[in-house]
């Protein structure tokens, strides 16, 4: 990080990011980077929304040359064309400090990648602790720092039956809180940075983990 300490940090998030922010940034930026899939392959386990008997689910980017490789075609044959997040603004003066953070918070096989990543800046979803910054003024694409989860990472599980992945998740649970609700946080998050950022792959997983905790609840009342 030496050849970037003297400059702000832009840190793009397309999972708990987008609700659960860095530390110090002044400027949040919803918008969208391009080239990618967005796909809950990332095993997270004691750490976060799981433990090392039920490892959690957890997004992380793909290539989409090579997703478009993969199997996953059968059962989510679509992607948007745009990864949609938020992209943080972190002062040099802090740069240091949130490294530090964003290192141990995405330590479980995520690495450092940059990408361009454009802002689509509306009022109402872009926050500042500085009112003086006028978001407008910054120009896109943006250089942004984005973690990712590569495919040759120990923790990348790859294609996942979608009604398998979720009843997975319903299942799994951790020190972080409950593997659904942070798929279901993430839908919510989503869905509100702009009417075209909706991702089919996380809304599809979402209500299927919704009727299977449907679907258990109906049995506990039936034992009743």
């Amino acid at each position: 990080m030496s050849e970037i300490a003297d400059q702000d940090l832009w840190l793009f998030g397309y999972g708990s990011l987008i609700w659960k922010p860095p530390p110090h940034y002044d400027l949040r930026l919803p918008g969208y980077i391009e080239g990618f899939v967005r796909r809950f392959w990332q095993v997270r386990s004691e750490d976060h929304r799981g433990t090392p008997e039920a490892p959690g689910r957890v997004v992380t980017l793909l290539e989409r040359s090579f997703w478009e490789s993969l199997t996953d075609q059968v059962s989510h044959a679509s992607a948007p064309p745009k990864v949609w997040g938020a992209a943080y603004r972190i002062p040099a003066a802090r740069v240091a400090e949130v490294t530090e953070y964003m290192n141990i918070r995405e330590i479980n096989g995520y690495t450092i990648q940059y990408t361009p990543f454009h802002s689509r800046a509306d009022p109402a979803h872009t926050t500042t602790s500085q009112q003086t910054t006028d978001s407008t003024s910054i120009q896109s694409p943006i250089k942004c720092l984005v973690y990712i989860g590569l495919p040759t990472n120990p923790q990348f599980l790859g294609p996942q039956d979608p009604q398998a992945l979720a009843e997975h998740i319903v299942a799994s649970r951790g020190p972080s809180g409950e593997n659904r609700d942070y798929l279901y946080e993430l839908e919510t998050a989503l869905n509100e940075l702009s009417p075209e950022s909706g991702d089919e792959h996380v809304s599809d997983l979402a209500r299927r983990c919704r009727e299977v905790e449907m679907k258990a609840k109906g049995g506990e009342d039936e034992k009743k």
